[in-house]
């Protein structure tokens, strides 16, 4: 069991991810070379911000004009903030690996260890979802030009300091639109793939909990008095034990949210403005072209980032609210005084849920998920009416 790894396990993707974008958390005697690469990566995102913003200022006044430019702007923003989050809290997230690989968090039996792969393999799985849909949204966006017939144009609405007319300053203008957008794409899945296994690795930390206490050892009347006190002194272990490990569990979801709080505050807050701008956008095209195409699966990519989001709170929230009913299942009955008057502290701490805010307000749920999609269904509705009217 001292072999098994939960930082490889949870984090293998987003380290691996992360180091090729230049963003992963660096040695205190970091290269200078390291250095000049993860600024010049860090920079051009923040460059693809500058140059939106610019054009949307140029255009201001003109609703279609802003609706085509600002949908991706959100998204950009977001990964901005995201990435400044974690460049700038190096220490928390050194300190969520050393807890990840600490001693009360090491499986004991093969069953911890399924209960640590399957929820590891679930939230892999969908986080591969989301960069495989975002790649193919970025492909979708490069092949635009040249099948919906625009001439030439760089992919993205954006202010450029090069000109189309010119074939040397299109195609360096064009690498780099889609280069730094397939980039934003790998940084949001590694960001990602740290704050959500982090979250579902407490999950399966909870499932762990429950299955110690239900092997509380019963105890019988026709017991030997020393094999009894044995067995009394055994489950009052288990149960420290278990006591101990959700207080470490509370810990590290704390820290996972003191860490993420604010970038899933502003991740769904864009989330309004992207579905919003994505589906206002989508009205003023045609849908057999490649950018109606382009957008529909955008809004899909993000769907599914917001849900992932909610989910894996939903699941840590959704657990821990029945770890007390857990904990009433052993076999306490059979147990002596101490115990029970233990167990009945312990269910009355464990009674009260695990949830993790974004903003350290909007819990991540299924309420707020939907409640997410109403609202921007809401601003959509007034903004396509706004839109209506100033057409006519």
């Amino acid at each position: 069991m001292a072999t098994f790894n939960s930082e490889d396990l949870f984090l293998s993707r987003a380290k691996f991810v992360m180091k090729y974008m230049g963003v992963w958390i660096q040695p205190l005697n970091e290269s200078l070379l390291s250095k000049c690469y993860r600024y010049l990566m860090v920079t051009l995102q923040y460059m693809f911000l500058i140059f939106q913003l610019i054009y949307i200022f140029q255009v201001w006044g003109d609703m279609e004009a802003i609706v085509q430019a600002s949908y991706l702007m959100f998204t950009q923003s977001c990964l901005c903030f995201k990435v400044a989050i974690f460049l700038f809290n190096p220490d928390n997230i050194r300190q969520l690996i050393a807890q990840m690989n600490s001693e009360i968090f090491k499986p004991q039996n093969l069953v911890h260890q399924n209960f640590l792969r399957d929820q590891a393999t679930w939230i892999k799985r969908m986080l591969m979802g989301f960069m495989i849909s975002a790649q193919c949204t970025c492909v979708l966006w490069a092949v635009r030009p040249l099948f919906d017939g625009i001439g030439r144009k760089f992919p993205f609405d954006m202010w450029m300091p090069l000109s189309p007319e010119s074939s040397l300053q299109y195609i360096i203008g064009y690498v780099f639109q889609l280069m730094t957008i397939s980039m934003s794409a790998s940084m949001y899945f590694g960001v990602d793939s740290v704050a959500m296994p982090a979250v579902m690795f407490a999950c399966a930390q909870v499932q762990i909990i429950k299955d110690k206490i239900l092997r509380v050892s019963p105890v019988t009347l026709n017991v030997k008095a020393a094999d009894r006190q044995k067995l009394f002194e055994d489950n009052h272990k288990r149960l420290n034990e278990c006591i101990q490990q959700h207080q470490a569990v509370y810990t590290f979801t704390k820290l996972v949210e003191q860490t993420f709080h604010a970038y899933l505050l502003f991740q769904m807050s864009g989330c309004v403005g992207i579905f919003c701008m994505t589906s206002l956008r989508m009205l003023g095209i045609g849908w057999r072209s490649v950018q109606f195409f382009s957008s529909l699966t955008y809004m899909l990519v993000m769907f599914t980032q917001l849900f992932v989001c909610c989910k894996c709170g939903h699941e840590l929230t959704s657990m821990t609210e029945e770890l007390h009913r857990e904990m009433y299942k052993c076999s306490w009955y059979e147990q002596d005084l101490n115990f029970k008057r233990k167990l009945c502290f312990t269910m009355m701490r464990m009674s009260r849920p695990i949830v993790i805010r974004a903003g350290y307000y909007i819990p991540l749920s299924r309420q707020t998920f939907v409640g997410i999609l109403r609202m921007s269904y809401s601003y959509f509705a007034v903004l396509n009416q706004a839109n209506r009217v100033e057409q006519q």
